[in-house]
């Protein structure tokens, strides 16, 4: 665990791309929540000066609806890799389980909770705060970014049976009805949403088992990570397995991804007896070798999921790395797993 409370940077950039949107001037922004770029340029910022960022947004725009208004821009890349978790997830409740698992990796600012019922269950947020008390805004942000982002995932709008909040409510009723619907309270016990279980367990038509184990090892070893447990190459590695299938495997992501200059980004691995070009190629290799293993998908998927713009491209780098190409590779793989089942199943 790190010493003291932190958010992740997607988080942090998601904040402040609303309130620009909004009109509000970036130093002026920074400016009035005492930040400076170089506090940007971390990985993680300390959780007490997020709360400060939030509560410079909401002064500097004047919307008390702030919050709502963050909570319903998220994208994939608001939340990284648990991002990603989510849309590769078999059901709203696996994803859940998955956010539990990894919210971390988004923010230390809370943890999720799930309270079963006989056709419904709540999914209550309990907000974990630094020195700083949270600001309204944070906590209508993590409920309305769950309502939104559902309803991306599943494609048609998520209504949640019923919502409330600990605090009173700050912006117009229609505001709080225009993303939660109408049952929506205040002033209660803790914050959360209300839901159908047959929407939790409603298949997701952007489940894919294949890519959720890749996100989830990525995201174990961000986690490993954030203990101080893997040195940069192999952080670069599991990044690299999550960047690859969404097309982002640029050296400028990479160095923004782990808070340095691209030059800096190539000093350090340089240091380690690497390059940015050598781990991706490495990793396409093993990624290659795994999927080509499982066979569940074809070459033209395959190929779009290690980044390739087209199978050809993968099929003249894989024959560079193999010396045969993929789908001798691939009979050849089959024919030996076919060999050790023999020799398993054969006299003891």
């Amino acid at each position: 665990m790190t010493a003291k409370p932190s958010a992740s940077k997607s988080w942090v950039d998601t904040i402040i791309s609303a309130a620009l949107r909004m009109g509000v001037a970036r130093e002026d922004l920074l400016a009035h929540a005492a930040l400076n770029e170089d506090i940007l340029r971390q990985g993680r910022l300390a959780m007490d000066d997020v709360t400060r960022l939030w509560r410079a947004a909401g002064e500097l725009t004047g919307d008390p609806g702030f919050g709502l208004k963050v909570g319903t821009s998220v994208g994939p890349a608001s939340f990284d890799v648990v991002g990603f978790l989510v849309l590769s997830a078999a059901s709203l409740r696996d994803a859940v389980g998955k956010l539990q698992a990894f919210q971390r990796l988004i923010s230390d600012g809370g943890r999720f909770q799930i309270l079963a019922g006989e056709k419904a269950s709540w999914l209550i947020y309990h907000p974990q705060q630094g020195e700083l008390a949270f600001s309204h805004h944070q906590i209508e942000a993590v409920l309305a970014s769950v309502v939104h982002f559902s309803s991306w995932v599943m494609g048609s709008a998520l209504t949640p049976r019923g919502v409330q909040f600990s605090h009173e409510a700050r912006s117009p009723a229609a505001a709080y009805r225009a993303v939660f619907g109408e049952q929506v309270l205040f002033g209660g016990a803790y914050n959360g949403l209300l839901l159908d279980d047959a929407l939790l367990d409603a298949p997701l038509p952007t489940a894919d088992a294949a890519l959720a184990a890749l996100h989830d090892r990525y995201a174990h070893a961000q986690l490993a990570e954030l203990s101080g447990e893997l040195d940069l190459p192999d952080r670069v590695r599991q990044w690299l397995q999550t960047a690859l299938p969404a097309g982002r495997a640029e050296r400028r992501l990479a160095a923004r991804q782990f808070g340095m200059s691209e030059r800096s980004l190539a000093h350090r691995l340089q240091c380690s007896d690497t390059s940015f070009v050598a781990l991706v190629e490495q990793t396409r290799r093993e990624l290659a070798l795994e999927l080509l293993g499982e066979g569940a998908l074809d070459l033209a998927a395959i190929a779009a999921r290690l980044g390739f713009s087209e199978p050809s491209a993968f099929c003249r780098a894989f024959r560079r790395w193999q010396g045969v190409s993929p789908r001798r590779w691939q009979r050849g793989a089959r024919s030996r797993v076919r060999e050790e089942d023999g020799v398993r199943g054969g006299p003891r």
